[in-house]
């Protein structure tokens, strides 16, 4: 049951932020440039993109070490979904490749 409460968050760790994205990127024209400016507006959003930042390292990190110790290579695409979604799509992603049932 825990197994399919995870993948139900990693899609709406993927859903819910990238609805964000894409209103960002409908009104301001699709630059990165001007996506990384807007993080960085003021400290209380330029705190939250080091938070998570620090986060998908230390995910990405645990990530690799448990890959390397049990040899679940399909959890490494965890790690994009991270850098490309953001944590609250890689973690949970993460959750539910792990938990799957050992054969």
């Amino acid at each position: 049951m825990i197994r399919w409460i995870y993948l139900a968050l990693a899609v709406w760790g993927a859903i819910h932020p990238m609805y964000y994205f894409i209103s960002w990127f409908r009104d301001n024209g699709v630059s990165l440039g001007k996506m990384v400016d807007a993080w960085h507006v003021n400290a209380a959003t330029s705190g939250l993109v080091w938070d998570l930042t620090i986060a998908a390292i230390a995910l990405t990190v645990f990530i690799v070490s448990e890959v390397a110790v049990r040899r679940n290579w399909i959890a490494l695409i965890a790690i994009p979904a991270t850098f490309c979604i953001g944590v609250s799509c890689g973690l949970p992603l993460y959750l539910f490749l792990r938990s799957r049932p050992v054969t």
